[in-house]
């Protein structure tokens, strides 16, 4: 987490805190509500392969690109989509969908607390860790490819 949030920062050009603060990114909501979106959205195959008729975390992400769009918050729709995503990760076994769930409730939190966000990262790369089988390959293939949409979605703001 210490050097993911420290990679944020640095792309975000935030100074770099040892505690997290929410304050400093509150500038940055809506990118890293784009970019948790985009993450949790990449990993979310592995939860929907093995459940398909399960839509929660679908519906968590939809939620957070509805807010994206709209700038309307309601904590009852968030809380609602955030905690329906992650009960969809309780009773199952598998765990790249169990973490692909869980990436999905943090990302539509990112709507409420801008740092949920980092989350939806974390889960998200646990996620390709465990579908790869290759903890090491996953979890830096996974990185390297959201610090690049991070970079992207910074640079189009910046212009």
């Amino acid at each position: 987490m210490y050097d993911l949030r420290k990679s944020v920062s640095g792309i975000l050009g935030k100074r770099f805190t040892e505690r997290i603060d929410h304050q400093i990114f509150k500038p940055d909501q809506k990118i890293l509500a784009m970019w948790a979106a985009d993450c949790a959205e990449r990993v979310l195959p592995y939860f929907e392969e093995k459940h398909p008729n399960e839509d929660r975390p679908r519906k968590a992400i939809e939620a957070l690109r509805e807010w994206i769009k709209t700038g309307v918050f309601s904590m009852a729709v968030i809380r609602k989509a955030s905690l329906g995503a992650h009960a969809a990760a309780k009773g199952i076994e598998e765990g790249d969908a169990i973490f692909a769930a869980h990436a999905a409730g943090q990302a539509v939190g990112t709507a409420h607390v801008n740092t949920h966000a980092l989350g939806a990262s974390l889960y998200a790369m646990r996620a390709a860790a465990a579908h790869t089988g290759n903890v090491e390959d996953g979890l830096v293939r996974e990185r390297n490819w959201q610090l690049e949409r991070l970079r992207r979605y910074a640079k189009h703001e910046s212009k």
